[in-house]
C-alpha cells in the first residue's frame, strides 16, 4: 500500500478512486508522528494515507487501511476509535476506512448505536475480502497491487501454479524498478507457498519466464558489483548488500549484521547477495 498507494485505492476502493483525479497528491502519514500523537491508540497494522488536491478546493481526504489476517479478530469498535482519533488529529471529517481480510470468516460490516426511537451513530467501512475474489478475474489486470495479491485470492488447488505464474508475470511486466521486483518476488513466494511438486511444475511449464527473472537478478547483482569496483571492491559489495537488505527486511536488519558485512570477503558478500532473492528472513542469508 505504501509503495503503490494509488493502485491500492483503485483496487480496494474503486468507487472512491473514480472521483480522485490525476492531480491528487497521496501522502503516507509518518508513523513516528502518529505514535507520538496517538500513543497507545496507534496500531502498526493501520496504513493511513492523506490525499490532497493542489487547487485547495477540496478538503483533505484520509484513507485508513487496516489489515486483519483472521476476520474473527476484527473489531469494528476498535476501527471506529481509530478513525475518529485520526480524523480529530488531522481536523477532517473526510475519512474512508478500508479493511483487508486475508482468510475466510465472518466479520461485522456496520454498527449502529441508538435507542428504540432513533439511531445516533452509524458506522460502516469498505471491506476488502481478498479471499473472496476470483484470482482468474485478475490475471490480465494492469493494477500491480491486484496482480501481486493473486495468491491471496480464491482459486482451485490445481490452479495454484498458474496463479503464481501470473503474479510473477505481473511483477515483471508492470514494475520496472529492479529493487522492487526483488522485494515483491519474495512477497509472492511467501503467500503462494508452493510445495516442491508445484515448484517443479512451475519450472517445467514456465521455464522461459524463470530464465528471464534469473537473468534480471544476475544483471542486478552484476551492476552492483561494477559499482563496487569503483568504490573499492569490498566496500562496494557491502554497500549493495546492505541496500538490498534494507529494501527487503528494513533498516533493523542492517544494524544486526553490519559488523559481519563490513568485515566479510568479497566472495562471501556476493554469495549473501544472491541468497537475498529467496531468503524469508535475514538470518537465512548469513548461515
Amino acid at each position: 500500500i505504501l509503495d503503490y498507494p494509488r493502485q491500492a485505492i483503485e483496487f480496494a476502493a474503486a468507487s472512491e478512486a473514480a472521483r480522485l483525479g490525476e492531480d491528487v497528491r497521496i501522502l503516507p502519514l509518518r508513523e513516528e508522528q502518529l505514535k507520538e500523537r496517538l500513543g497507545e491508540r496507534f496500531r502498526e497494522l493501520d496504513v493511513p494515507l492523506l490525499l490532497e488536491w493542489p487547487d485547495g478546493l477540496r478538503q483533505a481526504l484520509l484513507f485508513v487501511f487496516e489489515e486483519e489476517t483472521e476476520p474473527g479478530r476484527f473489531s469494528i469498535h476498535r476501527l471506529i476509535h481509530y478513525c475518529v482519533d485520526i480524523a480529530e488529529l488531522y481536523q477532517t471529517e473526510r475519512v474512508v476506512p478500508v479493511v483487508i481480510f486475508l482468510h475466510p470468516g465472518q466479520f461485522r460490516e456496520s454498527l449502529s448505536l441508538g435507542s428504540d426511537t432513533r439511531v445516533y451513530l452509524h458506522f460502516s467501512y469498505l471491506a476488502w475480502p481478498l479471499f473472496g475474489l476470483k484470482a482468474r478475474d485478475y490475471f490480465d489486470s494492469h493494477n500491480l497491487v491486484a496482480r501481486l495479491n493473486l495468491p491471496n485470492m480464491h482459486y482451485a488447488p490445481e490452479e495454484k501454479v498458474e496463479v503464481y505464474a501470473q503474479a510473477v508475470r505481473g511483477l515483471r511486466t508492470l514494475e520496472p524498478d529492479r529493487e522492487r521486483q526483488i522485494k515483491y518476488l519474495d512477497f509472492v513466494d511467501i503467500y503462494a507457498n508452493l510445495d516442491e511438486n508445484e515448484r517443479q511444475r512451475y519450472q517445467q511449464d514456465y521455464a522461459e519466464e524463470i530464465e528471464t527473472m534469473s537473468a534480471f537478478a544476475d544483471r542486478f547483482i552484476e551492476q552492483g558489483m561494477q559499482q563496487g569496483m569503483q568504490q573499492g571492491m569490498q566496500q562496494g559489495e557491502a554497500t549493495i548488500l546492505m541496500m538490498l537488505l534494507e529494501e527487503k527486511f528494513g533498516s533493523e536488519s542492517i544494524a544486526a549484521h553490519r559488523e559481519r558485512i563490513e568485515t566479510a570477503e568479497p566472495e562471501k558478500l556476493l554469495q549473501w547477495s544472491r541468497r537475498i532473492l529467496t531468503a524469508e528472513t535475514p538470518e537465512t542469508i548469513f548461515h
